[in-house]
């Protein structure tokens, strides 16, 4: 588990950040493989998730490993991870990338917002979609599924290295998630991105705007023309002063 705490400052800064963003920061970096592949929000949000992760591993389900009555136990680990996600971080689930089982359901997912996570991530699918839906806490499934996740799945270890849509999720790690889906940040790298990336945002919404009135991107996006480093200079200055 990582000793990085995500501090508010940083958590502000990355909910204005795109995940194609930080995918070319991170890219910038050598790091290829950070977005969770084959996520989807369960339903769309206005705001950005942020937020550390805590993660859930499943394994294969072995039929005298897994009846019904398992979920009696009170040390039953996707019970556990839902009532200790710290609040404010992200439970993310390992589920293979198996969505023909659900790796929770309403009920888990509304108790985990009540508790105040930030989110939840599974590359294997969600029952009861609608409800979680409806909910404010952001959530990303690879679809919905209504049969159990004990007809498939084995919840077995929490707060672990986990694979997750084929990106490596260490505890502790930053996921950023919009519409397009969730980015991995290693926490080490969490600040400097957060800075990086909003001066990254910045010159690409004056880019948008160059664009929208007739511009080419050649010498502009990227910027390679002292000229347009000119122009965006003055058009952050313009754009502090009408603030």
């Amino acid at each position: 588990m990582t000793d990085y705490i995500l501090s508010d400052a940083t958590r502000a800064k990355l909910k204005k950040i795109s995940t194609a963003s930080l995918a070319t920061a991170l890219f910038k970096r050598g790091l290829r493989n950070q977005f969770i592949q084959g996520v989807v929000p369960v339903s769309p949000k206005a705001e950005t998730m942020v937020g550390q992760a805590f993660t859930l591993r499943y394994i294969p389900a072995r039929e005298d490993r897994n009846p019904i009555t398992v979920f009696r136990n009170p040390d039953h680990p996707q019970r556990v991870a839902v009532e200790t996600c710290p609040p404010g971080w992200v439970l993310v689930m390992d589920a293979r990338k198996d969505s023909r089982a659900a790796t929770a359901g309403s009920i888990l997912i509304t108790r985990l917002a009540l508790r105040g996570a930030a989110g939840v991530v599974s590359d294997g699918g969600f029952r009861d979609a609608e409800g979680i839906a409806a909910l404010d806490m952001p959530a990303y499934h690879a679809k919905p599924s209504a049969p159990t996740n004990l007809t498939l799945h084995e919840a077995l270890d929490i707060n672990v290295p986990i694979a997750c849509g084929d990106a490596a999720v260490f505890p502790g790690d930053v996921l950023v998630g919009d519409r397009d889906g969730v980015m991995v940040i290693p926490s080490h790298l969490a600040d400097e991105l957060a800075d990086e990336c909003t001066a990254m945002e910045s010159y690409e919404a004056f880019v948008l705007e160059q664009v929208k009135a007739g511009a080419t991107i050649i010498g502009l996006y990227p910027c390679t023309r002292d000229e347009n480093q000119q122009k965006y200079q003055q058009w952050q200055q313009d754009n502090a002063s009408s603030q």
